[in-house]
């Protein structure tokens, strides 16, 4: 890849880097080219998808904390952020903390546990819940993803307490995401766990690399995907009743 820049008031060519390419001219670079980024760490650990899973214990925790407040520690000097400063003295620690245990930690823990149970009175209606707290974080530029989500079953054999969907939702959005894709693992889950006769799943959230950055969208500004399964993927009215009731404010 060749690029150009200015030296003593003359263009000059140079070798560009991925890292100059925007995302459409990054998706054809590696289209034609492969992966160009290693799949191992140099300590040895496989690497996976930023909305990946491996579970890993306290101390490979522990560990990972020490070894990325390190790295945020020399990130700050690149930054040229003056430890000295006392607001800014422990945040390398606090940042190591904040992504490996709080908003990555979906990455790093073993699925909620849940409690399934018989639909014995044979519910073939709708049950809705609606509400849920979105939170992760945009895999392309590590900034805020800040929603809600709605899901729709109707039941098969199979049934969960509502605070359940709760726990899955925080489980697959505490990762780099992107949000099509986080809808998606939502209902892969479900289906897998609860076999349905129908499923939806709404989430409208706010994208903070939009807002904070880029085009700067006003605040207000939000995304709203849907994922449909079953009968709700082909029955119109079943649809459009899910639609209404799992309506978010």
């Amino acid at each position: 890849m060749i690029g150009e820049s200015k030296k003593n008031g003359l263009m000059v060519q140079r070798q560009a880097s991925i890292i100059d390419l925007d995302d459409i001219e990054l998706e054809r670079h590696f289209q034609h080219t492969g992966i160009g980024f290693p799949t191992s760490a140099p300590t040895g650990e496989r690497l996976f998808d930023a909305n990946g899973n491996h579970p890993l214990t306290d101390a490979e925790r522990s560990q990972m904390i020490e070894r990325a407040e390190a790295k945020f520690a020399e990130l700050f000097e690149i930054l040229r952020i003056d430890r000295n400063d006392p607001n800014s003295a422990d945040t390398p620690h606090r940042l190591a903390k904040m992504w490996v245990g709080e908003l990555f930690k979906g990455r790093f823990t073993e699925a909620p546990r849940i409690t399934v149970f018989p639909n014995r009175k044979s519910v073939d209606e709708l049950v809705i819940s609606k509400g849920i707290k979105v939170m992760s974080v945009c895999s392309h530029h590590w900034q805020p993803i800040s929603g809600e989500c709605a899901i729709g079953y109707v039941p098969r054999d199979k049934v969960i307490g509502l605070s359940k969907f709760t726990r899955i939702v925080e489980w697959f959005s505490r990762r780099g995401q992107i949000q099509e894709e986080l809808g998606e693992q939502i209902a892969d889950f479900l289906v897998e766990l609860l076999d349905p006769i129908a499923l939806g799943v709404i989430i409208s959230s706010k994208h903070y690399c939009m807002i904070a950055r880029g085009v700067e969208a006003h605040e207000h500004s939000v995304m709203v995907t849907s994922v449909m399964r079953g009968e709700l993927a082909s029955n119109t009215a079943l649809r459009e009743e899910f639609l209404k009731l799992g309506a978010m404010s």
